[in-house]
């Protein structure tokens, strides 16, 4: 067997247990609603920055158009004093050719002309940089283009972000509030838990018992000291009253059953005895 694969394997799994214990405590920080909003405002805080990062940008791209239309407008000027200057100079070059041409010039006479040449020399320098400024200007106008374009999706995109920090800002609130009822209902599950398993039912129970165990040797007791008897005996004793009061009361008023055949019966012994008396003959 490698010892060191053994070392090894130990060194893992010793591993795996502080990073279970890591996880385990973290996740018991995470939940803490105080540490979760701090968790949400520095997400919060984290995106407003990019926020502000990318607005900066996109005010560098409107500065950059602003320039670019500025300078458009600043060729648009100078074009337009080129295309004077051009003019200018083909009004002077025919005028310098009348007069010439007046004179009887030839037309290699006209050429050779200084003021034709110059006159000839300033025309195609103006319209030279005329073509050049107004290439100029079509290649800005295309960037401007362009610019706006990208601007007008970078304000959406602006616009969104925005929408997204007030979710998220309302996200971290119905979080921080959601944590905090959770744990007061599992403080109040725990709590509930801990009244019906502290022991307390069990002792009432013990006390509800030790009472029923009291009375039943509080009966034997009185059952053997003759108690239940005599409570018997008095119960007969005010039952026999009872309806001794109830049969003199029915006799005083005649209601009383067989009355009348006790009376009968006590005068046929009479009867009898006087029937007996008188018939009785003396040897």
């Amino acid at each position: 067997m490698n010892p060191f694969a053994a070392i090894w394997r130990y060194v893992k799994s010793f591993l795996y247990l502080i990073t279970g214990q890591i996880d385990k405590s973290r996740r018991v920080l995470d939940s803490n609603p105080n540490v979760m909003k701090a968790k949400f405002d520095d997400i919060i805080k984290s995106k407003v920055d990019q926020i502000h990062t990318y607005k900066q940008a996109v005010a560098t791209l409107i500065a950059q158009q602003e320039k670019k239309m500025a300078k458009v407008k600043s060729l648009t000027e100078e074009v337009q004093k080129l295309e004077n200057l051009k003019a200018g100079a083909l009004a002077m070059a025919k005028q310098t050719v009348a007069k010439l041409q007046g004179e009887g010039k030839t037309k290699e006479e006209l050429h050779a002309d200084p003021d034709y040449k110059k006159c000839l020399t300033a025309y195609n320098d103006f319209a030279a940089t005329l073509t050049e400024k107004q290439d100029h200007i079509k290649d800005l106008e295309n960037d401007i283009g362009e610019y706006d374009g990208s601007i007008a999706n970078h304000k959406i995109n602006l616009q969104q972000l925005q929408r997204d920090i007030e979710k998220l800002k309302s996200e971290a609130a119905d979080a921080v509030a959601d944590v905090i009822t959770a744990k007061e209902e599992r403080d109040l599950s725990d709590m509930l838990n801990g009244i019906s398993k502290d022991g307390m039912a069990k002792e009432l129970q013990d006390m509800r018992d030790l009472r029923h165990e009291m009375r039943a040797e509080a009966r034997v007791s009185r059952e053997m000291a003759g108690t239940d008897s005599k409570q018997q005996e008095a119960q007969f004793l005010e039952y026999a009253r009872s309806n001794t009061a109830s049969d003199e009361f029915d006799s005083l008023l005649g209601m009383a059953e067989g009355t009348e055949g006790a009376e009968t019966s006590a005068s046929e012994p009479e009867e009898v005895e006087k029937t007996g008396s008188d018939g009785i003959l003396p040897e």
